[in-house]
């Protein structure tokens, strides 16, 4: 009962952790503008993974996509990369889940055949949630850098100076849900190990005859005091028998009777 709670359980933790990626891949606030020394303007501007929108203080909205794939950074590219990595793994992982799931029963499937597919789904749902983790980290890394970058100028007083942007709500999001997914592959592999029936971990070793079968049958057990009653048996070539007196007696023994 303990290993199906944990399969379910971590089927639906991960389950959480893929839709909160596939949620912060989609989201347009992984960055958003620094409001610490302009606290009142008229446009606030915040960017995602696909396109950069501006907001305006009258409530319009204008986003425009990314046109050109060359112009942006080569971290930018693997950042977005590691999170549709991430997101595919994760739903191939769930399908594997489903059929894997001890309360699903289809057609004749053994125990170690679920055994084998929640471990493959546990793996796939750890991958998935490492890569959500480190593409945000990634470009959490990225806005660190270009911030420190860009109050470095400001206080440097150089002109045209960019607007500062920090974390925005996407990455907690992605954070946490490749944390989940995490979380939700170990627990998938935590009950693979009670999937596998018993006699499975441990085969007996069993040893046959090198031979033909044969099959002993157990009878009567005859012992005998090792002198042959009949003298018929111990005839043979060279038996001579010691001549007898006219009472049916020999004169002497004879070498046949300490036989």
């Amino acid at each position: 009962m303990s290993t199906t709670i944990c399969q379910v359980m971590g089927f639906l933790v991960s389950l959480l952790g893929i839709a909160g990626s596939i949620m912060a891949t989609a989201m347009d606030t992984w960055s958003t503008q620094d409001l610490y020394d302009n606290p009142v303007t008229a446009v606030f501007q915040y960017q995602g993974l696909w396109r950069s929108c501006v907001r305006q203080s009258s409530g319009f909205t204008e986003c425009r996509p990314y046109f050109t794939i060359l112009g942006l950074p080569a971290m930018f590219q693997a950042v977005r990369a590691l999170m549709i990595v991430g997101i595919v793994l994760g739903i191939l992982g769930l399908l594997v889940c489903i059929f894997a799931l001890k309360c699903i029963r289809i057609g004749s499937m053994e125990d170690t055949a679920k055994a084998n597919m929640t471990l493959t789904s546990g793996i796939m749902f750890i991958i998935a949630g490492l890569c959500a983790i480190t593409g945000v980290s990634v470009f959490a890394n990225m806005l660190v850098t270009n911030f420190w970058m860009s109050t470095t100028n400001m206080y440097q007083g150089m002109q045209n100076v960019q607007n500062r942007y920090t974390f925005g709500s996407a990455l907690f999001v992605g954070w946490v849900a490749g944390g989940l997914a995490l979380v939700g592959g170990i627990m998938m592999c935590l009950a693979c190990k009670g999937l596998v029936p018993e006699e499975s971990r441990y085969k007996a070793v069993s040893y046959n005859a090198s031979g033909r079968n044969i099959s002993y049958r157990t009878g009567p057990y005859k012992v005998g005091s090792g002198y042959e009653a009949d003298p018929k048996t111990r005839k043979g070539v060279g038996y001579e028998e010691a001549p007898r007196s006219e009472d049916g007696r020999r004169p002497y023994p004879s070498k046949y009777d300490y036989v």
